[in-house]
């Protein structure tokens, strides 16, 4: 259905929900260039198709993510890390940016990238197995990417707990931390995952962007000035067909 031909990830569209697939799981779906790129592109596809509400992120195999590819981190000049970064980095801009909710389905290992990825995500479904972590401290690198999403979800005290210690926490814990939204058993996680996302398509298109747009948009707002931004957002839905 899509122009481009997909390898590290799958594309799919099912009544209004768009499904992107973690499709490299001889490698624990972990991230490299080909994989971060086509990851991207597919997100802004699904945002450009008229067709799809929802956006669904999830994984073939065992686990969700285990972050970037260890492979990748060798013998690079500062000027390509710093490109190379950018670009695995990438889908925490792309996600937020996007109109559409997009949903994480979370089995296994998020770990470090894979984690940054689920935090990212507008909301995150898991199974009761799945454990997240940020880990890169482990191999003597740090989780600064996967920071930017998980500490506005936890807050500062906790988001250095995780990210200086590496520790892995199960998903009833990050569930208590508010990092997942609900946890089910694992034979049950495609279920939940795609009725929350029938839930949402069965909702206005334009009042689910602007809701999404309106609460990213104030998170570095003062109070009083985010009240009268999301007030006029609201005022402009009011005059639309949807309301």
């Amino acid at each position: 259905e899509y122009a481009m031909s997909y390898e590290n990830v799958l594309v799919e569209k099912r009544d209004q929900i768009g499904f992107i697939t973690l499709n490299r799981p001889q490698a624990m779906n972990t991230f490299n260039v080909p994989f971060a790129r086509e990851l991207n592109d597919a997100l802004w596809e699904m945002e450009r198709d008229p067709e799809v509400r929802v956006v669904v992120i999830d994984a073939n195999g065992k686990h969700f993510s285990t972050g970037i590819s260890l492979d990748e981190f060798k013998n690079k000049t500062n000027k390509e890390y710093r490109e190379f970064i950018h670009l695995m980095d990438e889908h925490n801009h792309t996600i937020a940016r996007m109109k559409k909710p997009v949903i994480a389905s979370v089995k296994g290992y998020a770990l470090a990238n894979g984690a940054g990825l689920s935090f990212a995500c507008d909301l995150t479904v898991a199974a009761e197995d799945a454990k997240f972590g940020t880990t890169a401290i482990n191999v003597g690198l740090i989780c600064l990417g996967p920071a930017a999403p998980l500490a506005r979800n936890v807050g500062r005290k906790k988001a250095l707990e995780m990210v200086l210690t590496g520790d892995i926490i199960p998903a009833a814990e990050a569930q208590r931390l508010g990092l997942v939204n609900k946890v089910v058993p694992p034979d049950q996680l495609e279920a939940a995952t795609l009725e929350l996302a029938t839930k949402l398509a069965a909702k206005s298109p334009l009042a689910l962007q602007i809701g999404k747009a309106g609460i990213y948009g104030v998170e570095d707002v003062p109070y009083h000035q985010a009240l009268d931004v999301l007030g006029d957002m609201f005022a402009a839905l009011c005059s639309t067909e949807d309301a």
